[in-house]
């Protein structure tokens, strides 16, 4: 195996446009478990962790521009207020050591639909930041993933870094697994309010073949939400709403059986998930809540 270890990102470009097939790593959490259990065994790896800026974030106005490596327990520490969801999300990632290594762009790299960042930024409406020698071009995140661990990067491109829109109402998480630490998601959820444009988002993990959105109960709730003046007056949600929007999110959902859960168990997860978070951001939009609404279910 030939290692390729650039110091710039120019050099990192050049060589992926030389070696496509070279597997990028930046904190390894998630391609150095594959190698390690011989599901994988590149031709070449490409070591990121000496290029700095992948490291980094900044903001632009209303926008995050999160670099693909900036590791989850900075996030948690340092975007808190701007990046509500991706913040709770990143709490649940493994330990705090791979927190303190693993980064955005490996999950996106890896697409893998149990992936704990991609719930937030499908309800954040993230996009990707690709690049090659031949530029530069952003991927909204419902065009970036295409199959079981396949996303829409062409062979000669590389994850820079992700953008985001501040947030402008609250956003939840939330995740079901085996176990309270060092899981793989049996099914999450991620919710996000825009009360700016009077819109929800979603985002289901681990439930259908790639990280997914509710649209069906996103526009029901929306619509719900609007007709009832709610955004407004911000008076409670009814529960007849709350009840229809967790059976429309258990609806989009399409899971497999396997050894972490039935599907039945999934779906019935991820509609108690979607009514929790909606109870829990509405809270919170309202005034009465806490800041902090992270919920990992085992």
């Amino acid at each position: 195996m030939e290692f390729l270890r650039p110091a710039t990102w120019q050099e990192a470009l050049a060589a992926k446009a030389e070696h496509p097939a070279a597997v990028p790593i930046a904190g390894g959490t998630d391609v150095m478990v594959e190698i390690n259990f011989d599901h994988r065994r590149p031709e070449r790896l490409m070591d990121l962790g000496r290029i700095g800026e992948l490291a980094q974030w900044e903001t632009d106005g209303d926008t995050v521009r999160l670099g693909a490596s900036v590791p989850y327990s900075r996030i948690m520490e340092q975007l808190r207020t701007e990046l509500p969801g991706l913040a709770l999300a990143s709490h649940t990632v493994a330990s705090p050591q791979i927190r303190n290594r693993g980064g955005v762009g490996g999950n996106l790299g890896t697409a893998s639909p149990a992936g704990d960042a991609h719930p937030a930024l499908l309800a954040g409406g993230a996009e990707v930041e690709a690049e090659s020698v031949r530029g530069t071009r952003l991927i909204p995140i419902d065009d970036f993933y295409r199959g079981v661990k396949r996303n829409a990067l062409q062979s000669d491109e590389l994850i820079r870094a992700v953008r985001l829109k501040k947030a402008t109402g609250p956003q939840a998480f939330s995740k079901v697994g085996t176990r309270n630490a060092m899981v793989i998601a049996v099914c999450a959820f991620g919710i996000a309010l825009h009360p700016d444009t009077r819109s929800v988002r979603t985002g289901i993990g681990s439930a259908a073949p790639t990280p997914i959105r509710a649209r069906a109960a996103e526009e029901f709730l929306a619509a719900a939400l609007d007709e009832a003046g709610l955004w407004e007056d911000r008076g409670p949600v009814p529960p007849s709403v709350a009840r229809q929007f967790a059976e429309l999110v258990a609806g989009a959902a399409n899971p497999i059986d396997d050894v972490r859960g039935r599907p039945a168990d999934r779906r019935h997860a991820l509609g108690v998930m979607a009514r929790r978070t909606l109870g829990w951001t509405w809270e919170q939009y309202r005034g009465d809540g806490r800041d902090d609404r992270s919920r990992s279910c085992a």
